[in-house]
This record gives structure tokens, sequence and C-alpha cells, in this order.
């Protein structure tokens, strides 16, 4: 069960990185919510978990695409990674 939430957290901040590769307005609110999300669930880095780094790099990204426009290919790349991590968790 638990990996399905975590799996859930990926696919939402894959879907805000859809969602600013496409130009869709996304609320600040939400690219905070799911940062803050990747960040908590990137700790698991202090455990061994390596694939945790691409949560912690997304993590930082979608904090900065608040106040700058990030080159696209810095958006579709932690975008594949999450939505390939929360579909695998769902499998």
């Amino acid at each position: 069960m638990i990996i399905k939430i975590l799996g859930a957290i990926d696919l939402a901040a894959a879907l805000a990185f859809l969602m600013l590769i496409f130009g869709v307005g996304v609320f600040t609110q939400y690219l905070l919510f799911c940062a803050v999300l990747l960040f908590v669930k990137g700790l698991f880095i202090l455990m061994g978990d390596v694939l945790s780094a691409v949560d912690l790099v997304s993590a930082v990204l979608l904090i900065l695409s608040i106040s700058f426009a990030l080159p696209s290919v810095l958006l579709w790349i932690p975008a594949f990674f999450l939505l390939a991590k929360g579909v695998v968790s769902f499998v």
C-alpha cells in the first residue's frame, strides 16, 4: 500500500512537469506541494536508494520552475523518470 502512495506522488509530480512543458497554467501551491513531497521522499537516499536522487533533483527543478522558465529538456527528463517510477509502483 505504501508503494502505491509513493507512486502516486511520482505521478502527481510528473503531471506537474507535463503541465509546465505544455504551457498549462499550474498553481504555485501545486508545484510547491509536489516539490515538498518529492524532497521528503528523496530523503530515502540516506538509506541507500539510488533512485531517490531523481526525486531530489526533480524537487529542485520544480522549485526553480516557479521563478524561472526552464528549458524544456530540463523538464522532459524528470517527467519521464517520475512517470516511469510511478507506473512501475502500480504494476
